[in-house]
């Protein structure tokens, strides 16, 4: 009973890692594209010149 525990408590762990990295991995993609998305949309400022489309 005891290693039928462990295995089962071994998949749901690995199957929660797993799904973690793959949500983190959308995330990851979903903010690069947001940050490409500035670099091609950023306005130009009174000079003429585009400005940066971040605050810092």
């Amino acid at each position: 009973m005891v290693p039928l525990l462990l295995v089962l408590l071994l998949a749901l762990v690995l199957f929660g890692a797993g799904f973690a990295l793959k949500a983190l991995w959308w995330v990851a993609v979903i903010v690069l594209v947001l940050w490409l998305l500035g670099f091609v949309l950023r306005t130009a400022d009174s000079g003429g010149r585009r400005g940066r489309w971040y605050r810092w």
